[in-house]
């Protein structure tokens, strides 16, 4: 099955250009990316925070059936523009990758159909390519076709 959602990983650079054009209105994809519930939907993990805001910040956690946190991500939004644009970092709690920062934007295409264009910025090369060793293009790839899915079932 082909991916829709196109990683670009040029050797010797420490980011990634991620696009994904979705069969949904621009506000709907947007709306995806800002409200808790559908965050918790389509990343299928636990929202502790969300404050859609320059200087707000988010918090992300996962656990098992046991109760056991396996997944903690945060950060700070620098530039938010509804429909439009987000700014801000990630980081994973326990994990080598390092502090990333990441600048989302989302564009109309039709009145139906819009793009996502997500420019990530890695420490250094080492720790980017560290994160592409992992299934990681699967991972993104089939979380966005979960995205349109829950928005789509949702109109």
């Amino acid at each position: 099955m082909e991916r829709k959602t196109k990683i670009n990983a040029e050797e010797g650079k420490q980011e990634l250009v991620i696009t994904r054009e979705f069969d949904l209105p621009l506000e709907l994809l947007f709306k995806a990316y800002v409200e808790a519930e559908i965050v918790e939907q389509w990343m299928g993990t636990k929202v502790l925070r969300l404050e859609n805001k320059k200087y707000g910040g988010y918090s992300f956690e996962t656990s098992d059936a046991k109760g056991n946190v396996v997944f903690r991500a945060n950060g700070t939004i620098h530039e938010f523009s509804s429909n439009k644009k987000i700014i801000r970092t990630f980081e994973m709690e326990n994990a080598p990758f390092g502090v990333q920062l990441e600048l989302l934007q989302f564009e109309q295409l039709t009145a139906d159909t819009s793009k996502l264009i997500i420019h990530t910025i890695y420490e250094s090369v080492a720790k980017r390519d560290q994160l592409l060793k992992l299934p990681f293009a699967q991972g993104i790839n089939m979380a966005h076709n979960r995205l349109e899915e829950i928005v789509n079932k949702s109109k």
